[in-house]
């Protein structure tokens, strides 16, 4: 992942060590446990990278490991960086009793990936959503936040080919 190596390398971890200590400092509510703090870190970088969960550790006074407990037992939580723009599709029961896998696959075909994960450049993630709670639109696609419903796999590969091509979808066409 780091291509830079040296005191590059050691910049970063210190700069993303110190947006953690200020993320899990600034929280403003009264109990601070080891999830809220893992939230204050998603909120601040965008996922939970090992330094921060050394950071959590120390700061709850938990062990490393109970901390990458909560990481690993809740699978919203992002382990690694994510790309500029993030596609989640649904992979409810509903969603895949109508079509998820088909929109899966011609996700994954546009995006030229072999499972969920980023595209080479960074362009964009995409992610399996145990539900995305519109099951009445199924199956459904998220873009960047915004729900896209009743997807077929050509919608959903011509959204995959829209943001590779650097083009927003704002509210897609969610029925």
């Amino acid at each position: 992942m780091h291509e830079v190596h040296g005191d590059a390398v050691t910049s970063t971890a210190q700069s993303i060590r110190d947006r953690v200590r200020k993320a899990i400092k600034g929280q403003k509510q009264k109990t601070v446990t080891v999830l809220s703090c893992l939230l204050a870190v998603e909120d601040e970088l965008g996922w939970i990278p090992a330094e921060a969960v050394e950071e959590v550790a120390e700061f709850t006074e938990a062990t490393i490991n109970d901390v990458w407990g909560v990481v690993s037992f809740y699978t919203n939580f992002q382990t690694q960086p994510l790309g500029k723009h993030r596609m989640e599709v649904c992979w409810g029961p509903t969603c895949h009793l109508v079509g998820a896998q088909k929109v899966a696959d011609q996700v994954l075909k546009s995006l030229g990936l072999p499972s969920e994960g980023t595209t080479a450049d960074g362009a964009i993630t995409l992610r399996y959503n145990t539900c995305l709670g519109a099951c009445s639109n199924a199956p459904v696609v998220s873009v960047d936040h915004h729900l896209m419903g009743r997807m077929t796999p050509s919608h959903a590969a011509d959204a995959a080919e829209r943001l590779k091509r650097g083009e927003s979808i704002g509210g897609g066409h969610a029925s």
